[in-house]
């Protein structure tokens, strides 16, 4: 196995894009996706995992993408039409079906019987010295291909399971994936999973402990590899999130609510602009979901368009990393604009 470790998730993902040089121990494989350099068994360590944004990666991700699939994922949803606002391109990856049976939110929250996000919290908080607490995506019934091979459906889960742990005060994470492209997957799988560990943190009343990710085939796609080599060649900007999304159980599920309505609204074909503004720039949130909210809204308006309402959501951004990731993403977007 290789073992990758920093403080960081940029530290981090820079690491991991290291194995994809020349001299790197990544090899050729012809997948179903078409030929990628592939990393068997990686392991990734994460020690302060609320610093999750990466700004090594270039171009740079988009984090109201990223953080549109947090929600989306907490509210336990399935619709493709609320993340796809966001990123249009997601159907080419997942498929074009209105409801994704792999989504990651509806089978924690839904597909099994049970809400296992509740079920977990509820046994980590009666037993916080039990090594039982599994989240489990994978369902082999839904996701195993067919005996010839054929895959049942596009969106089949990249990631499998997870394996939360209270130990010393602080809640530990094992993510495991089965498939993570190290460019195009990864990234937004950090913030996925680092943000629900500190959700189930703040419902615990415990501190985060590590995140550790383990990619069973880390892997880079022969179109990508070259942007995979050159991103990491100079560090990311080194800002600190500081928003918390640490909060009692009963304050994080009104945050998560209100949070999936809002979004709901902003991704509205029909919304105008005044509207569009009070859904944005209300302040009734904690701060760390008000600037989901922001991002968000600024990067919707910048779809549609509305330049100034756009800059106006973006500076009332209030979380350093967040702020950055926002500018990196919009500075990319003028420049691809500018070229067309």
């Amino acid at each position: 196995m290789i073992h990758v470790t920093g403080r960081t998730a940029d530290e981090v993902w820079r690491q991991a894009a290291s194995l994809f040089e020349p001299d790197g121990p990544a090899h050729r494989h012809d997948g179903r996706g078409g030929e990628t350099l592939e990393v068997m068994h990686v392991v990734l360590a994460i020690s302060e995992p609320r610093q999750r944004w990466i700004h090594s990666r270039v171009p740079a991700l988009n984090p109201a993408f990223a953080l549109v699939e947090v929600i989306w994922i907490l509210a336990g949803r399935k619709d493709l039409a609320l993340p796809a606002h966001w990123n249009p391109r997601l159907a080419r990856y997942t498929g074009s079906a209105a409801e994704q049976e792999g989504a990651y939110g509806y089978r924690l929250r839904s597909h099994f019987g049970l809400d296992q996000l509740d079920r977990v919290f509820r046994v980590l908080d009666s037993d916080p010295t039990t090594r039982q607490a599994v989240l489990q995506i994978w369902d082999p019934v839904a996701d195993l291909p067919s005996p010839d091979g054929t895959p049942q459906r596009r969106d089949i889960p990249c990631n499998v399971s997870a394996f939360p742990k209270v130990r010393g005060g602080r809640l530990e994470w094992l993510q495991i994936l089965r498939s993570n492209d190290v460019f195009l997957g990864l990234p937004y799988n950090i913030v996925q999973f680092t943000s629900l560990q500190e959700v189930l943190a703040g419902w615990l009343g415990v501190e985060m402990g590590e995140y550790v990710h383990v990619s069973d085939s880390l892997h880079a796609y022969a179109d990508d590899v070259a942007v995979v080599r050159d991103g990491p060649s100079s560090p990311g900007r080194k800002v600190v999130n500081t928003d918390n999304l640490a909060l009692s159980r009963q304050m994080s599920e009104a945050a998560i609510r209100e949070t999936n309505l809002r979004l709901n609204d902003l991704a509205r074909a029909d919304v105008g602009q005044d509207e569009f503004r009070l859904v944005a720039l209300t302040s009734s949130l904690p701060e760390g979901f008000e600037n989901i909210v922001r991002v968000a809204a600024a990067d919707s308006a910048r779809r549609r368009k509305w330049i100034e309402l756009s800059e106006a959501c973006g500076n009332a951004i209030t979380n350093p990393a967040l702020q950055t990731a926002w500018s990196e993403w919009s500075t990319r977007n003028q420049s691809a604009d500018a070229q067309t």
